[in-house]
């Protein structure tokens, strides 16, 4: 009667099981040779398990360069935005809010284009930025928790921007968080990818709460002229 010759996975249990098998036979692991990864000639195992880790070591090299990469351009976007909330803070004139908003953001996030628009400000219910605000707009800011981002789907939000965009983030703005609406600020680009539908949106929602908290500067009305 013949023997059954062990299996693959038989002789990997065995000697997952007895680690010590190696140092009992060290002439049967010298002399074992695999194909090499890369080229048709044979190496030894330890030759191969060299290779692996060298493999592994680029692998991690790989992903902290991405990583690096990534903290480098959180960082160069964090500055932007504290440059963006300096110069609101700084601006003596709260009607010139909205203007600089707009203005700032272009400037520092290289957009192709915004829109703001504002309503329950008395000091801006005559201003361009009051314009063009339906109930239908302030039911859609109302049901926004978070700002949106993707295509372009009928929001009457889009129409306000000068060119029809491949992607648009559309952020609802809160004087106060919790608070209703005030406004909504729209961007737009002619990149489908820089606004997407699985996008984190925490960078976008933390210039919504910027703008938002500024704008609540005009909800007094604006001072009459002397």
């Amino acid at each position: 009667m013949t023997q059954e010759a062990p299996s693959a996975q038989g002789i990997a249990d065995y000697l997952s099981q007895n680690p010590q098998f190696f140092e009992d036979h060290a002439d049967v692991f010298a002399k074992l040779s695999v194909p090499h990864p890369h080229q048709a000639r044979a190496i030894s195992l330890g030759e191969r398990q060299i290779l692996t880790l060298r493999t592994r070591v680029k692998e991690h090299e790989q992903r902290l360069m991405q990583l690096l990469q990534n903290a480098g351009g959180n960082e160069r976007i964090n500055q932007s935005l504290m440059q963006w909330c300096a110069r609101m803070l700084a601006e003596p004139d709260a009607l010139q809010i909205p203007a600089h908003i707009i203005r700032s953001l272009s400037d520092q996030f290289d957009l192709d284009a915004i829109a703001l628009r504002v309503w329950d400000l008395p000091a801006l219910e005559d201003s361009e930025f009051a314009q063009d605000v339906t109930p239908d707009i302030r039911r859609e800011a109302a049901g926004l928790d978070q700002p949106y981002c993707g295509p372009v789907k009928g929001q009457a939000a889009a129409d306000w921007l000068a060119n029809n965009p491949a992607s648009l983030a559309i952020l609802p703005l809160r004087a106060l968080h919790g608070a209703d609406p005030i406004g909504l600020l729209v961007l737009g680009s002619a990149d489908p990818q820089r606004f997407t539908a699985d996008m984190g949106t925490a960078f976008l929602a933390t210039i919504a709460s910027l703008a938002g908290a500024a704008l609540g500067r005009l909800k007094a009305p604006a001072p009459e002229a002397a």
